[in-house]
């Protein structure tokens, strides 16, 4: 799927190209924190659908997301990091609209997510609910989302 200067593919599990979305989840979602992964965690990725954004002129990675399979008519957007310089420029809405095709493509009825505190108004936007309360997650103020895909 592509849009104006960026576009989003699948990788593979441990791959280069998967290496340099796990560094860039890093620098996005863990060094802020003062939090590394667990090996053991990235590990259970291995069954997960990998999507990487990139720009269509440098060929530089700009974005992640995971989906990962919880039963037969529901998955689980996680991880979503934007490089830190191209946050606000519309790339996490792209990566967000190309998985939620992928997930129907592969005929997925709902999308479930882990939004922190300050993120629900971006999933907001694109029509994700809130429901629950405020958990902690990463030390984080987290709430439970999810829309349902048409």
């Amino acid at each position: 799927m592509s849009e104006n200067n960026f576009y989003c593919i699948q990788i593979e599990f441990a791959t280069p190209e998967f290496d340099n979305a796990l560094r860039l989840r890093y620098d996005v979602l863990r060094k802020p924190l003062n939090l590394d992964f667990d090996p053991d965690d990235i590990a259970q990725e291995y069954d997960s659908l990998h999507l990487a954004c990139y720009d269509n002129r440098t060929q530089e990675l700009v974005g992640v997301l995971i989906l990962k399979p919880l039963h037969e008519a529901t998955i689980k957007m996680r991880q979503v990091a934007v490089a830190s310089h191209l946050q606000g420029k519309g790339i996490g809405k792209f990566m967000v609209a190309a998985s939620e095709i992928l997930a129907k493509d592969l005929q997925y009825q709902r999308i479930e997510l882990h939004a922190r505190n300050n993120a629900v108004p971006f999933y907001e936007k694109l029509h994700y609910s809130v429901s629950g309360d405020v958990f902690k997650e990463v030390g984080l103020d987290h709430y439970f989302m999810s829309k349902d895909l048409d």
